[in-house]
C-alpha cells in the first residue's frame, strides 16, 4: 500500500485523538474556557412600564458600568421585540414574558376582567382559598398564580430538574412577582405598602421564612423615605431630555404641594410606603430583596440552574404620574441603569461573572400624557370610561328597555351581562350592531365591532392577531372597542397604556451572559419569542401554551 496513503490514515485516526486530548488538557488547565452546559443561574428582569425608546433617548446618561449598557455592549439588543396582544397591561405582560403565549392561551386577560362563569370581577392573581402571610390587610396577601393556566419557563425548569432548581419571584406589585414565578415557585414575595414589609401567603408558606424575616426588620423602607428624591443632573441637563420640569398635566403623588424635585418623601404616623415606592428608591427596595433571596436561597451556588424573577414595579408608577417626557422618568431611568450596574456587579461576586444569563424586557410600554400631546398639536385625547359606560347603559335601556346591560369596560371592551340578556331573551344580534353604530359616533373610537368577528372584522392582519391573541370568552368581553391613536382611558393627569399601537407595544429586549452573543438586530421578534429562548438555552421543555420561538441570533 501507498505509504503517503498509511501516513494520511494515521494522521486522520491518532493525530484527531491527540488534537482532542490536548485540547481536553488545555481547557482543564484554562479557567477562562467554559465547560458549563447551563449557567448557574437566570435572572430575569422586567421593569414596569419601558419603552424601547428610553434605551437610545436617554443613553448618552447611562453609565458603561451601569446596567443597560452592560447589557447591550456586552450583550444582545433585540431592538423591534413587540407585544403581540391586546391589552398591553402589566398582569398580561409578566404572564406573556414567562408563559411563551398570550391572554387567548395562559388566561390572563387583564390585570382584572369581569368573568362570565363567576359573574364578577376576578384580579389577576386574587386567590381565596389561601390567606395573606405577613400582610397588614388581609386582601393584600391572598394571591396566588391560580388563575393562571399554563406553565410557566420557571415551572419547566422544576420540572426539568425534578424540582431541584429554586425559583424565586420578587416585585413591589404581587402580580409582578406571582405570575413570573409560575405555580410551583419556592417562593414569591411582594410589598405591604402599609405595612412596609414583603409578604407571601399560604400558597407558598405558613409563615414567613426567616430570611424575609431578617430584611424586614431592616426597615429599608423607611430609611429611604427619609432620603427625599433629590436630582440626578444640573437643570439644563434634564431639559435634553424633557420638556419643562412643571406641567399641569402631571399628577401630583406626593402632595399637592410638592410639584417638582426634590421630593420630600417623608411619611406621616400610619401612612404607609406609597411614595418610597412611587419613586425611585422603590427600584432600590426590590433590588436589595433580589440581593437578599439570592444569598440566603443561595442561588446559583451549585450546578443545577436556579431562577430569580425581578420586577422592578417602581417606573411604572412614576410614568403613570409624569409620563415619558418628564423630569421624573429621566431622573428615574438614570437611578435604574444605577442600580442595574450594583446588581450585576453583586451577581459578578456572588455566582460568578459569566456563570449566570439575564435577559431584560417590560411588560409594556406607555403612551404620551394627552396634555402633551395637544401641547405639541399632535393626536391624543381621553376618555371616562365610568362616564362612558353609564352613558351606553343609558342608550341600550332607552331602545331596548334593558337596564345595566353592560357589566364592565375592563380591557377596552363592553362586556354584557349575558345572564340578563338570556333571562328576557334579548336580540343579541341587534344589541350587538346597535352597539357597534353607537360607539363608532364617538371621537375617541377608530374601530368597534363584535369579539364573535374578530377573525372576520376588516382591520390589518397585525391588528386583528392582537385582538385575537388577547380573547378568551369567558374572561373578555362582548364587543371590541379600538381607541384611536394617542387617546387613552383617564383623566386631565397623568399617562397609561393597554392599546395596540407602538408606543404601548414596542418594549425593549437585552440579554447578557452565560450563552448570549454579543450584537444586536432590527429584526422583528415578539415577548412570547422570551420563554422559548431560554428554554432553548437551558435544553428543557418550552412551557405548555408556548406559540413563541427560540431567537437563534441570541445564543451562542
Amino acid at each position: 500500500m501507498n505509504y503517503s496513503i498509511l501516513h494520511k490514515r494515521f494522521l486522520k485516526t491518532f493525530g484527531l485523538a491527540l488534537l482532542i486530548q490536548s485540547g481536553a488538557v488545555a481547557q482543564k488547565n484554562n479557567p477562562a474556557v467554559q465547560t458549563e452546559k447551563a449557567p448557574k443561574l437566570v435572572v430575569g428582569i422586567v421593569v414596569d412600564q419601558m419603552r424601547w425608546d428610553y434605551l437610545e433617548r436617554f443613553a448618552p446618561l447611562f453609565k458603561s458600568n451601569g446596567g443597560f449598557k452592560r447589557m447591550m455592549n456586552q450583550g444582545f439588543s433585540n431592538d423591534n421585540c413587540q407585544i403581540g396582544y391586546t391589552p398591553s397591561v402589566t398582569a398580561c405582560g409578566h404572564t406573556g414574558i414567562y408563559t411563551g403565549t398570550v391572554p387567548a392561551v395562559h388566561g390572563i386577560t387583564g390585570n382584572s376582567w369581569y368573568d362570565s362563569q363567576l359573574k364578577r370581577a376576578v384580579y389577576c392573581s386574587e386567590d381565596r382559598t389561601v390567606e395573606g402571610v405577613g400582610a397588614k390587610g388581609a386582601s393584600d396577601g391572598r394571591m396566588s398564580p391560580r388563575n393562571m393556566l399554563t406553565t410557566s419557563i420557571a415551572d419547566e425548569l422544576r420540572m426539568a430538574t425534578n424540582f431541584k432548581s429554586k425559583v424565586i419571584g420578587v416585585a413591589i406589585k404581587d402580580r409582578g412577582a406571582i405570575l413570573p414565578a409560575g405555580h410551583s415557585a419556592n417562593g414569591a414575595y411582594w410589598f405591604d405598602a402599609k405595612s412596609g414589609n414583603f409578604i407571601t401567603s399560604t400558597y407558598y408558606y405558613n409563615e414567613l421564612p426567616a430570611w424575609v424575616i431578617s430584611f424586614n426588620n431592616r426597615q429599608v423602607p423607611d430609611s429611604l423615605s427619609k432620603l427625599g428624591w433629590n436630582k440626578s443632573l444640573a437643570d439644563q441637563q434634564y431639559l435634553q431630555y424633557a420638556t419643562a420640569d412643571e406641567k399641569n398635566y402631571e399628577s401630583k403623588p406626593f402632595g399637592a404641594n410638592q410639584v417638582k424635585m426634590p421630593y420630600d418623601l417623608s411619611r406621616k404616623e400610619n401612612e404607609g410606603f406609597s411614595k418610597v415606592v412611587g419613586s425611585h428608591w422603590g427600584n432600590t427596595l426590590t433590588a436589595e430583596m433580589a440581593k437578599a433571596a439570592v444569598i440566603a436561597e443561595e442561588l446559583g451556588k451549585d450546578a443545577i440552574t436556579d431562577m430569580l424573577a425581578v420586577s422592578f414595579s417602581s417606573p411604572d408608577y412614576v410614568g403613570h404620574s409624569f409620563g415619558p417626557n418628564s423630569w421624573e422618568i429621566v431622573d428615574n431611568y438614570i437611578k435604574l441603569d444605577e442600580e442595574l450596574g450594583k446588581m450585576f456587579d453583586f451577581l459578578d461576586a456572588t455566582v460568578g461573572k459569566g456563570k449566570y444569563t439575564a435577559f431584560l424586557s417590560a411588560d409594556h410600554a406607555v403612551a404620551h400624557v394627552p396634555g402633551f400631546m395637544k401641547e405639541n398639536k399632535l393626536p391624543g385625547g381621553t376618555l371616562d370610561d365610568k362616564a362612558a359606560m353609564d352613558e351606553m347603559n343609558k342608550a341600550i335601556k332607552t331602545k331596548f328597555g334593558i337596564d345595566k346591560a353592560v357589566v364592565s369596560l375592563f380591557n377596552y371592551q363592553v362586556h354584557f351581562n349575558r345572564d340578563l340578556l338570556d333571562s328576557v331573551n334579548a336580540d343579541k344580534k341587534a344589541l350587538n350592531q346597535f352597539m357597534v353604530n353607537y360607539l363608532m359616533k364617538k371621537d375617541y373610537i377608530l374601530n368597534a365591532f363584535p369579539t364573535s368577528e374578530i377573525l372576520t372584522s376588516p382591520m390589518p392582519q397585525y391588528m386583528r392577531e392582537k385582538m385575537a391573541n388577547g380573547f378568551l370568552y369567558n374572561r373578555s368581553g362582548d364587543i371590541q372597542m379600538v381607541l384611536k391613536s394617542g387617546y387613552i382611558d383617564g383623566g386631565a393627569t397623568g399617562t397609561t397604556h393597554g392599546l395596540w399601537y407602538s408606543y404601548d407595544a414596542h418594549i425593549p429586549l437585552l440579554w447578557y451572559g452565560f450563552g448570549i452573543k454579543q450584537g444586536r438586530s432590527s429584526k422583528r421578534v415578539y415577548m412570547h419569542d422570551i420563554a422559548s429562548t431560554v428554554a432553548a438555552l437551558l435544553k428543557i421543555q418550552e412551557p405548555s401554551g408556548n406559540i413563541g420561538q427560540p431567537i437563534e441570533e441570541v445564543l451562542k
